[in-house]
């Protein structure tokens, strides 16, 4: 634990000096430097508390061995041995918890995110799918306090989503929502289906951070801007003058459209932001792997061979695949009921990155 000791201890200075440093008249005048170093801090509260605690039981185990080492009547005797497996549990706990606290962050996690959910294979069914999908990330969003906002939809004559582009925002959204990445697969009887046959389909939902205008910037030279009308479902056009904006990045031949918005220029707004995260999202993944590869594992083709999560309605089941986790409540999953699924994933990530830590 030595090793852990003085990396914890390094938090504990930096945070005592920017604690000192968030009282400095000169930082509360330069409010961009005032509020980098505010949530600097915030970042660092949990491991410098947890740590003051860990300090403090390991005083008090110390005070404990020194009394037992004492005459002490029985009675006392019996308290402080009792005193003492408490501490020295309490202690392995947060040891436990300091390890975890300083795997390294992503720092993509406090961002908000940009989601997209695609019908894949089924037809109609994955479409109607993709709306379930939908509606448990809404509600699971609403549960967190988040605000969900549609950017984009391209909606079926009976209900489902060809596609739906989310916009969730609020406090850590990617730090919970980014292991959805991927093709989810459902098993049921569609409600066209006469025979009771079940059929399996699937989805795909990819996931985004939000980049803010600091992380990139894409030139006009590079964009091509094309307008349309836009249309509603089954291809009727909805309004006589072309608002609708199909916006090409030329280096890399990503392609974003909007026609949810009332206006030309709220179509180029709405556009423009999920343009730079894709962009973004496609240099930063070249640096791990090529970019239709990284895309292929990340998301899938949607086949129903490729899946990260199985929702099977005729047995109220819930599998995700990575961790070999199974729920038998999918009706309260499908609820927004997330937190046990996202809880797990959460903990073998760690856990992966604390075995990689020791190799």
């Amino acid at each position: 634990m030595d090793e852990i000791f003085e990396k914890v201890q390094a938090v504990v200075d930096r945070y005592d000096e920017i604690s000192e440093l968030l009282s400095d008249p000169a930082v509360i005048g330069d409010i961009n430097r005032f509020m980098a170093l505010s949530k600097e801090e915030g970042s660092l509260r949990d491991t410098v508390d947890v740590f003051r605690r860990y300090k403090k039981v390991v005083e008090d185990i110390e005070s404990d061995n020194e009394l037992l080492r004492e005459k002490l009547d029985p009675d006392m005797e019996e308290l402080t041995k009792d005193e003492l497996k408490e501490l020295t549990a309490e202690k392995e706990e947060m040891e436990a918890q300091l390890k975890v606290l300083l795997l390294p962050k992503d720092p993509n996690d406090d961002k908000n995110i940009i989601m997209e959910i695609h019908g894949a294979a089924g037809g109609e069914e994955a479409a109607l799918f993709a709306a379930d999908l939908y509606n448990m990330y809404a509600r699971y969003a609403e549960k967190q306090g988040w605000q969900v906002e549609i950017i984009d939809e391209n909606k079926t004559e009976i209900g489902g989503y060809k596609e739906v582009v989310l916009m969730i925002t609020g406090n850590n959204v990617y730090s919970k929502l980014k292991f959805e990445n991927g093709a989810h697969r459902v098993q049921r009887v569609p409600e066209t289906e006469t025979a009771g046959r079940v059929h399996t389909s699937t989805a795909t939902v990819g996931v985004m951070p939000e980049y803010e205008d600091v992380d990139i910037t894409i030139e006009d030279k590079d964009l091509r801007v094309d307008v349309f009308r836009a249309s509603g479902a089954g291809g009727q056009h909805i309004n006589k003058t072309s608002s609708a904006v199909r916006m090409t990045h030329l280096p890399t031949g990503i392609v974003v459209s909007m026609q949810d918005q009332r206006s030309q220029q709220q179509n180029r707004t709405k556009a423009m932001e999920i343009m730079k995260a894709r962009v973004y999202d496609f240099f930063a993944s070249q640096n791990e792997a090529e970019y239709a590869e990284q895309r292929k594992t990340a998301v899938g083709t949607g086949d129903r061979s490729e899946r990260i999560r199985t929702y099977n309605y005729p047995q109220n089941r819930v599998t995700d695949h990575r961790i070999g986790l199974s729920l038998s409540k999918l009706d309260r999953i499908v609820n927004g009921e997330l937190d046990d699924i996202i809880d797990a994933l959460v903990i073998a990530d760690q856990t992966a990155k604390l075995e990689a830590l020791k190799n």
